[in-house]
């Protein structure tokens, strides 16, 4: 029994040694396959990093030579820029000379020319002694007597040229009536125009459906008569889908039927007596918004103070147009080029600012009262207390009577360029085709005119000639002769501007 004890312990003590031999021997294979699997990676890592550095080298390679090939063409365009501009340099430098040789020549000639003429002169004054001496002699008068013969002949002469000359006065200002007269009848049409100026007297108010048509009209019309009673105005009710039209001349009185119309289709309860609530209420709110732009549009112009009436009549000319003009916009864009053109001539800026804003106030009631427009603003600022300068500005802003101060004609200026800026009144498309044609045709109607444009809606006209037809000299000629005949032909707003460009190009190849 000892004996097989002492077996099993040597045969455990034999198996621990063999399991730790076999250990040492699995971790020793395994340390080694772990080193040669980093010897692997690193080989190739080694690899990679060469490829890399080989495809890095050749890209650098690539970029220098990429560069250089730049270089050397940016290099040779500098060069033949720099023989191109050399040899212009060159041509100028001649050209200057034969210009510098001319010039010599001419002066050269022009003393020669002078002293010659010197000599005429005293050869001329020499035979006018003698031819008066004898003539003294032929007619038996002295100089002194055959002077006041001809003062008198002198006299009678210029008696028949200032009949002429107011001839002419006349004539002229007839033209100038017949001009004012259609003036007038423009501003007439304006102010009383027909229905079919319906961009001017007619708003549309959109519905949501046919059926509310019906509604409008109400049983036996007594809807539409209900408020066409309370608003003074016309609704026009036809075959138009989902839209109604409101027809009226006074634009206070349409902005009130549309604003209550407006109302009554989003509410949607429409009878006589919901018509008059709802017609007082926009009256009420127009009212309001025309306070509330008369007061915006004098502290856009810097003019506070102004009276309640004089508020409220700026107000209403929010709804009134001339011309496609905003007569609200028109009066504030007046009052600053009023006060910019008082600043530069030392006038008084408040009262040009003033007048420039109240010039057209005339015509928030123009409708309502006889007169001229500008009267009619000056009688109203004369009532409401204002400046005796204001009201002259106002009143003789269309030169309907004479100046009293210097900012008179200062607003006067300052409306006339506010109504004729280019893009202020609209005018139809024909007319405004037609027109560019005009100056295109006039401009090409002159001998030497390559090409002409007309460009800024008609206020400018570029015209390029053949350099070889006309000179410099000629050019501005030609541009004062087109300037002519524009004048003459043509009736345009503002002013025209005429630009000849004449145009030398030298080309050259460089092989």
């Amino acid at each position: 029994m000892p004996d097989n004890a002492i077996l099993l312990a040597v045969g455990a003590i034999v198996l621990i040694a063999g399991g730790a031999a076999l250990g040492f021997l699995a971790r020793g294979l395994w340390a080694a396959q772990a080193v040669r699997a980093a010897q692997e990676k690193a080989g190739r890592i080694v690899a990679e990093a060469r490829a890399q550095q080989k495809d890095l080298i050749l890209q650098a390679k690539e970029e220098q030579v990429r560069l250089q090939r730049e270089t050397a063409e940016e290099e040779r365009a500098k060069r033949a820029e720099l023989t191109v501009l050399e040899r212009r340099l060159l041509q100028r430098d001649e050209q200057l000379d034969q210009r510098t040789d001319m010039l010599e020549q001419r002066d050269r000639k022009l003393l020669d020319r002078e002293r010659e003429l010197q000599e005429q002169r005293d050869a001329l004054g020499r035979a006018r002694q003698e031819q008066v001496t004898a003539l003294e002699r032929v007619s038996g008068m002295t100089a002194d007597q055959a002077k006041a013969q001809l003062l008198e002949e002198v006299r009678e002469e210029a008696e028949h040229d200032a009949v002429r000359v107011a001839r002419a006065i006349e004539r002229e200002a007839r033209e100038e009536a017949e001009d004012r007269a259609r003036e007038i009848v423009v501003t007439a049409i304006q102010r009383i125009m027909a229905d079919h100026t319906a961009e001017m007297t007619v708003s549309v108010v959109p519905l949501p459906s046919d059926e509310m048509k019906g509604r409008i009209i109400g049983r036996e019309g007594r809807n539409i008569r209900a408020l066409e009673q309370a608003t003074g105005i016309d609704l026009i009710i036809d075959d138009t889908p989902e839209s109604v039209l409101i027809s009226g001349f006074d634009p206070v009185r349409r902005e009130v039927a549309r604003l209550a119309l407006t109302k009554l289709i989003q509410d949607g309860r429409i009878h006589p007596g919901r018509i008059e609530e709802v017609v007082a209420k926009a009256r009420a709110e127009v009212d309001l918004a025309m306070k509330q732009a008369g007061e915006q549009a004098a502290y856009d112009a810097g003019v506070p103070g102004l009276p309640p009436e004089i508020i409220k009549l700026l107000g209403r000319l929010k709804y009134r147009t001339s011309y496609g003009q905003n007569v609200l916009k028109h009066a504030v864009e007046t009052s600053r080029l009023a006060s910019i053109i008082a600043a530069e001539v030392g006038a008084d800026i408040q009262i040009a600012k003033m007048g420039g804003l109240l010039h057209d106030i005339g015509k928030a009631v123009d409708h309502e009262v006889e007169g001229p427009h500008a009267q009619i603003g000056g009688q109203i600022a004369q009532r409401n207390g204002l400046s005796p300068r204001v009201v002259n500005a106002i009143a003789a802003h269309h030169q309907e009577v004479e100046y009293a101060c210097v900012e008179a004609p200062i607003v006067q200026i300052a409306d006339a360029i506010s109504a004729s800026r280019p893009g202020a009144r609209g005018e139809s498309m024909e007319a405004y085709v037609k027109r560019l044609e005009d100056l295109q045709a006039i401009a090409d109607s002159f001998p030497g005119v390559e090409r002409s444009f007309a460009v800024q809606a008609g206020r400018e006209v570029r015209i390029l000639v053949r350099p070889e037809e006309i000179d410099d000299l000629a050019s501005m000629r030609l541009a004062r002769d087109i300037v002519r005949k524009i004048e003459e032909s043509l009736t345009y707003p503002g002013q025209i501007k005429v630009t000849v460009i004449r145009e030398t190009r030298a080309v050259e190849y460089a092989k």
